[in-house]
């Protein structure tokens, strides 16, 4: 159970081990974006949401209890004892420094099939430029949410729509996997239900049925849109980290919760 407080259209909750701006932005998902200083907005869910992280506080903003625990809660995994996880990292020095240094980080609990095709977008990519596909998809095929923001298309839209649709994204060779994707989902064969309920290398071994999809971007979407916690994504930084940081491979304190201490030494060896 969350502890936070309801005023009007408001919630409002303590940062406790949470950074929100940060999460939000670490190469997780790519539909969120800096207003001010302190106030950032996003759509996840079919929902829009903006939210003001001060040095206490989170304050979620046009939002109402029911969708606040239905959706947001689990979005920003905020039932997960972070700070005994973070605690348990400190026994590794480099992780120590990790966890110590982007305090805040969460594992973001995305939509299955935005998390998929956003990390197909992102192969051999920057942030920007996938924002601005992912932005552009959104916009052709997703449901007008008002206030200029669109839902992300569902993988039966796009797949109904065809390739011919997706020209305007700029998407070049991904194209073709994104529709490969969006078809083999919306058919049914990939299957979401039993990607949750397999181990590791059997939803691995599911979505690499897909065209473009390999061990990188199936371990992103096991981590981001399954909410397995224990799926270790490998790109170029993550290389780096492992042969100059962890040669044998990573310590103990990891076990089960894999994913976590990867995006906590991916940010920190990236920005630090």
């Amino acid at each position: 159970m969350v502890d936070y407080i309801k005023k009007s259209n408001c919630i409002t909750l303590e940062r406790n081990c949470f950074d929100a701006a940060l999460s939000v932005d670490c190469g997780q998902s790519f539909r969120w974006k800096k207003i001010n200083e302190t106030d950032v907005s996003g759509i996840a869910f079919g929902k829009a949401l903006t939210f003001r992280q001060t040095e206490k506080e989170i304050i979620f903003f046009d939002t109402d209890g029911e969708d606040f625990e239905k959706i947001w809660v689990p979005y920003f995994d905020l039932e997960r004892d972070y700070g005994a996880i973070c605690e348990s990292f400190k026994s590794d020095s480099y992780l120590g420094k990790a966890v110590t240094e982007c305090t805040g980080i969460r594992i973001l609990k995305q939509d299955s099939w935005e998390a998929l095709c956003s990390f197909i977008i992102s192969q051999n990519n920057n942030i920007p430029r996938i924002k601005g596909i992912v932005e552009r998809l959104c916009v052709a095929l997703g449901e007008p949410l008002g206030n200029g923001n669109y839902a992300f298309p569902s993988a039966a839209k796009i797949a109904e729509a065809g390739i011919d649709a997706l020209a305007p994204l700029r998407a070049g060779f991904r194209a073709k996997y994104i529709i490969d994707a969006a078809e083999k989902v919306a058919s049914g064969e990939v299957d979401f239900e039993k990607i949750y309920a397999s181990p590791l290398d059997e939803g691995r071994d599911e979505l690499i049925k897909i065209k473009g999809v390999g061990e990188k971007v199936a371990q992103c979407a096991l981590l981001y849109g399954f909410g397995k916690v224990d799926a270790f994504p490998v790109d170029v930084w993550v290389k780096r980290i492992m042969a100059e940081l962890y040669p044998d491979g990573l310590p103990e304190c990891t076990n089960g919760v894999r994913g976590i201490a990867q995006q906590y030494l991916f940010h920190w060896y990236r920005t630090k």
